[in-house]
């Protein structure tokens, strides 16, 4: 028996590269029609088919149906690595970021979904490599594993394991991955291009309204403006706010949706539980500012919401500096950069499902206390959570928590500030864009040292891939037989 299946691994890669290519070969009409260079992405899809016709031939025997979890495991860590290093080729061919630090760490902030830029004036960016920055969070937050589940029938793949890779928690909803793939692809196709319509109507051209719409809907951020939402109108900015609550909603939630089956959606607790955390923490950050500055209520409102949905969503646009929020405005939003938004949704952190666990395991303490001799079990939408499940979100939890302190002070002795270098930690983990102090809303990083973009970079992917599939990589058991 094997440890691993190469051959196997290396035909999914070259599926991977094909995906590649395409996304690619897409950016070509853009450059076309605004008359800009198309080599920046003509040549990165000559390398990426070439590597993927190569590793075709290197795994055309390879026996699909020994597919395993560790393959699994593997197949995820390298597919995004993958993605992100070829993913700067656009940006080095073109030049327009030269150095290939910055460079990966612009791919890996747009694949993982996180909004973080090294660019201080994107808006002088060719029209392709812009639509690239926003196209590269697109495919991010719809997931390449998923995108592999669509192409890739001829692998049997058991239930949904390798679409499981990115989430311990996700809902089964149907018994073949790829089924449950199309489904999700259109509901996610769907709500890119109502939210593009929408903004179309308002104060944005096509161009800018379709890359809003992909860091929108991906919970990207990336936008085509250095000041990122600030100059646009209220219309604008409450389309974005709706659809970036709706981006942090489970995907699953919407299945039912179309399928009519609203008892699901009512009994959905993280559902709810995401509302009840939006809608508070909105409300308090608008009281914030009431308060503490001259802002009337509906722009109060709106600012208040709106960061607190672009933090809690793992967004990252921007309507304000909120740099300059009263000091307990900036500690909510810190603490918000740890939530995450619903399991089953393309946001980062920890997730609203996770905290729901923890809740209850704290309440469960409690009534054990009262009550010892009484059996208590942890549920989460009417089903029992098993002991299994509820170690690995307690430890997924303890985990995220000691890779933020241990990248904070990693970051932090590079010469950054600590109140820079935990949020610049904190947000890169989680995917949340913009953090505080010298990388706020109206900064980039691309002041800080390599040696933490790095870093930054690594804990981006770490906490796309949601920390496991990477870390079992590194264990001894993965390794044995």
């Amino acid at each position: 028996m094997k440890l691993i299946n190469p051959l196997v691994i290396l035909r999914i890669l070259s599926t991977i590269l094909v995906i590649e290519t395409i996304s690619f070969l897409l950016c070509l009409p853009v450059a076309i029609i605004f008359k800009e260079d198309h080599l920046p992405f003509l040549w990165p899809a000559v390398v990426s088919i070439s590597l993927s016709v190569i590793l075709y031939f290197v795994s055309r025997n390879a026996d699909t149906e020994k597919f395993s979890n560790r393959d699994g495991y593997l197949s995820v860590t390298l597919s995004w690595l993958i993605f992100t290093l070829l993913g700067t080729l656009p940006y080095l061919i073109g030049g327009t970021i030269p150095s290939f630090i910055n460079a990966f760490f612009e791919s890996t902030s747009g694949f993982s979904t996180t909004g973080a830029s090294v660019l201080a004036d994107v808006e002088h960016l060719p029209h392709s490599i812009m639509f690239w920055r926003s196209f590269t969070q697109w495919i991010g937050g719809l997931g390449i594993i998923l995108l592999v589940l669509l192409i890739l029938p001829s692998f049997r793949v058991a239930g949904y394991q390798l679409f499981s890779m990115e989430s311990s928690l996700k809902e089964k909803v149907l018994p073949k991955a790829n089924a449950l793939g199309f489904r999700l692809l259109i509901i996610y196709l769907g709500l890119t291009l109502i939210e593009a319509v929408l903004l179309s109507l308002g104060d944005m051209n096509i161009f800018d309204s379709i890359c809003h719409a992909f860091g929108t809907i991906s919970t990207g951020g990336f936008s085509t403006r250095n000041t990122s939402l600030m100059g646009y109108s209220s219309y604008t900015q409450y389309i974005v706010l709706i659809f970036m609550f709706l981006a942090g909603t489970s995907h699953v939630v919407y299945y039912y949706l179309l399928k009519f089956n609203f008892v699901k959606v009512k009994h959905n607790e993280e559902l709810w539980f995401y509302l009840a955390i939006s809608a508070v923490a909105g409300a308090v950050a608008t009281s914030f500012l009431l308060v503490s500055t001259t802002k009337s209520l509906e722009p109060a409102f709106r600012e208040g919401f709106f960061q607190v949905l672009s933090v809690l969503t793992t967004t990252g646009y921007t309507t304000a500096d909120y740099n300059y929020w009263p000091m307990a405005g900036t500690l909510l939003l810190f603490i918000l950069m740890f939530a995450g938004a619903s399991t089953g949704s393309a946001s980062g952190g920890i997730k609203m499902a996770r905290h729901l666990v923890v809740i209850k395991n704290v309440r469960n303490v409690f009534t054990r206390l009262s009550h010892p001799n009484r059996v208590t079990v942890i549920k989460l939408n009417g089903k029992t959570t098993s002991e299994n499940s509820n170690i690995s979100i307690i430890s997924f939890i303890v985990l995220y928590l000691f890779i933020f302190i241990i990248g904070t002070i990693v970051v932090a002795a590079t010469g950054l500030d600590v109140v820079s270098a935990s949020s610049a930690t904190a947000t890169c983990m989680a995917g949340a864009g913009p953090g505080l102090g010298s990388v706020g809303p109206l900064n980039t990083f691309s002041g800080i040292p390599a040696v933490s973009k790095v870093v930054l970079s690594i804990l981006m992917i770490v906490g796309r891939l949601e920390i496991i599939p990477v870390f079992v990589l590194f264990s001894k058991s993965f390794w044995k037989l």
